[in-house]
Order: structure tokens, then sequence, then C-alpha cells
């Protein structure tokens, strides 16, 4: 039977101390130097070496694995944040566990529970729920939290880790841009404004509609079906149905405010099904800066989020609690969003 392959045998092959091993193995690169850490990745790979991460468990008390759950990757914004946050993870050697739960909080903690049963202490979840009380339990178990896509609630009756952008801000600098080309009806298509983020987009849209002294019109705010779902699975669907809905209204809209991309990718679509051009006849905003965004025809306007930045910040924060390098207080971090503005809004057409 071969002799397995132990941390000692590379440290004492690349003439370096075991811990010199762990800090490569762990992501640890500031404390060597580049010809000791290109000695150790060579004895790893000359041996074959392989970390046991039943071992490293045992030894830590948890599994070296951050946890993440989406509202579904569906929505490219979500495969870009998972991608972002399995990139930051690799390099300090955890790898990630993927869950996607359409913002089912049963299935959130159902994912969760499985999650901790497996060894994994912490879990990002994005869902930006209005509440996080659902989690207390296996909080007070051990099990630390980043919520992101939103700050703290009062409602959470804990304290947890979060990250997320200005979504009021969001909502003001998507409105006041339409505003500032000279739209007064302005439409804002969402699913079900039940999370976090959406209520306070949708209350930055109302605050910019203030400010200008234009009322705005209940019928022009569209929810989606009225069901269970958020619509982040079928979102392109549901904002090329909410277009049509919304600019069918008598007085229609000029200008729409979608709640992601996908929705403003829709609406495109539900726009040219009623005969009308983006943005001769409709400007449109989308939310994320997915990166179908800029090659979209015309290409989108739309609120970009450092989604790097803050699946670092998540991530980090994450390992920083698991090997007690951070302090134990909660960490929150909220990023401004950012307009960037392409062919998809345009001053409105004069009326004939």
């Amino acid at each position: 039977m071969a002799k397995e392959i132990t941390i000692h045998d590379v440290a004492r092959l690349a003439r370096v101390s075991s811990s010199t091993v762990s800090n490569l193995l762990n992501g640890r690169h500031d404390r060597m130097g580049s010809e000791t850490m290109e000695r150790v990745q060579q004895a790893i790979d000359r041996l074959g070496y392989t970390p046991n991460a039943l071992a490293r468990q045992l030894k830590s008390g948890y599994a070296p694995i951050i946890g993440l759950v989406v509202p579904s990757v569906a929505n490219p914004n979500w495969g870009a944040m998972a991608h972002a946050v399995e990139e930051t993870a690799l390099t300090r050697g955890y790898r990630v566990h993927l869950g996607n739960s359409e913002r089912d909080l049963d299935r959130e903690l159902a994912y969760a529970e499985d999650m901790f049963a497996q060894g994994i202490r912490a879990i990002i979840f994005c869902s930006s729920a209005l509440s996080m009380a659902y989690l207390r339990g296996l909080f007070d178990r051990g099990l630390r939290i980043v919520a992101f896509d939103r700050q703290t609630q009062r409602d959470d009756r804990f304290d947890i880790d979060s990250v997320g952008i200005n979504h009021v801000l969001a909502g003001e600098l998507a409105t006041e841009h339409l505003l500032t080309l000279g739209h007064r009806r302005i439409g804002f298509l969402s699913g079900p404004i039940r999370t976090v983020s959406r209520m306070e987009r949708r209350e930055g849209y109302i605050t910019a509609l203030a400010g200008a002294a234009v009322k705005h019109d209940p019928r022009l705010i569209w929810e989606g079906a009225l069901s269970s779902a958020y619509g982040d699975f079928e979102g392109a669907q549901l904002g090329r149905s909410g277009a049509r809905e919304v600019l069918s209204v008598a007085d229609r809209p000029t200008a729409l405010i979608t709640i992601n991309d996908m929705y403003a990718l829709g609406a495109y679509a539900g726009a040219r099904d009623l005969g009308l051009r983006v943005p001769d006849d409709v400007s449109i905003v989308g939310f994320d800066d997915i990166a179908l965004a800029d090659i979209v025809d015309p290409p989108l306007t739309t609120i970009r989020q450092p989604l790097q930045a803050m699946a670092r910040f998540a991530v980090e924060t994450l390992i920083g609690h698991l090997e007690k390098t951070s302090s134990a207080a909660p960490a929150h971090l909220s990023v401004e969003p950012e307009l960037i503005i392409r062919g998809s809004t345009a001053a409105p057409r004069p009326p004939l």
C-alpha cells in the first residue's frame, strides 16, 4: 500500500517548515518570498500532494468551504457573483458550495442546515430577505453569515455581517437621469417588491420623482404576478410582460426603470411587441450591468454595482471569522452604485 503523502513530506522536500507549506495552501502568500513559494509549489507537484480536507476539518472544526445561496444563476448577475466569490475563495484555499433558492426562505434554511451538517460554518445569502430571523437558530450554533445585497435590518434580531450598494441612491440615480433628459412619465418594473433591495430602489425612484415635483402614478409601478415567486428565473419574460402592460396604459410612460438587467432586456421585447423603439419611443434603464448590457442593441443604460469588491469583502470577512484573524464584531460595507449611460436612454420625443 502506497504511503500517504503529508504536508511534512512536502516541507522536507522544499526545505521549509510545515507552517510555510500551510501558508501557501491557505493563500497566505504575503508571508513568503516568490522563490520560496515556487519551491514549495514544485514540491507539491512532484509529490502529487493533495490536502486532506477531512483531516483539516477535524483539526479546525470546520470544512474549508464557503456556502453561497443565490436567488438563481439563470440571472447572469448571480452567475457573475458566484464566479467572483469562488475566485476569491480559491486564493485562500477554500471551495464554494452553491445553492439556488428562488428566494424561498424554507429552501434557504434547508440548504443552510445541509451545509452546516457537512461542516460548513460560513455562508453568503443573497436573497435580500426582509428579515434574516429564520437563520437565528443556526447562527446561535456557530454559523457565520454575510447578508449580500442588503444592510442589516431591525427585524433581523441578531448581528450579522452585510454588504450591499446603497439601493435608495441607486433608484434615485436611475430616476434623476431620466428626469434630466426631460422624462416625466416614468414606469418602474419589478417582481414582487418584498425584498430589502427592491423596496429601497422603489423608495429612491419615488423620492427622485418627488424632488422634481412629479407625482408618481401607481399604475406605472408593475410588481409582476401576485405569487410567492420573485421572478429571478424568468426575469426576461416578466420584463416583457410588464413593459407591454405599463406601456399600454393611457398617457403611457416615456421611460421605464427595471429592477435588473434581465427585466430590462425583456422590456426591450415588450416595447417591440407594441411597435415601439428604444430609445426613440421609450427609454429603458436596468440594474446590475451584466455582460449582455453592453452588447445588446441599443446598449443598455444601467446601474453598476462592484461585484468583485463586494464578493471579496464577503469572503474575506467570513474567513476572518473562521480563522479568528479579525474582530468578532459584525462587519458592514455599503458601496456606492454607479450610473452607466449608454444608448437605451434619450430625451422623450416631443408630442405631435
